[in-house]
């Protein structure tokens, strides 16, 4: 059983935590897991807080490029970390930024070999 469906209330339809308030480490450590993500090591923490503070700061998605080079990552550390954009969002524990921004993120993800 997934997480998703062990605590409804805290997720919306699409897995996005509703409410970015009730996020803490522990939730994204199991958001993580529930995404196949082994742990989160310190590259992984960066970029959540970044996302986090950008999205909260700003109500918009962060360009992963300027996200990867402030970080001083590798240019698609999102990629590399978390697999793509939107499981990135989802341990950020940020809500559905919206159909658009989903469709952006999808394109963003790499194709599936």
């Amino acid at each position: 059983m997934s997480m998703i469906q062990e605590i409804p209330d805290l997720f919306d339809d699409n897995g996005f935590l509703a409410d970015p308030d009730l996020w803490d480490r522990d939730l994204a450590l199991r958001i993580a897991g529930q995404l196949g993500l082994r742990e989160l090591e310190e590259s992984h923490w960066a970029v959540v807080d970044y996302l986090r503070e950008h999205h909260l700061a700003n109500a918009t998605l962060p360009w992963e490029g300027n996200l990867c080079r402030e970080l001083d990552l590798v240019e698609d550390c999102v990629h590399r970390l978390f697999g793509g954009p939107i499981e990135a969002w989802k341990v950020a524990g940020l809500p559905d930024p919206g159909e658009e921004a989903r469709t952006y993120m999808l394109d963003m993800e790499p194709p599936e070999s």
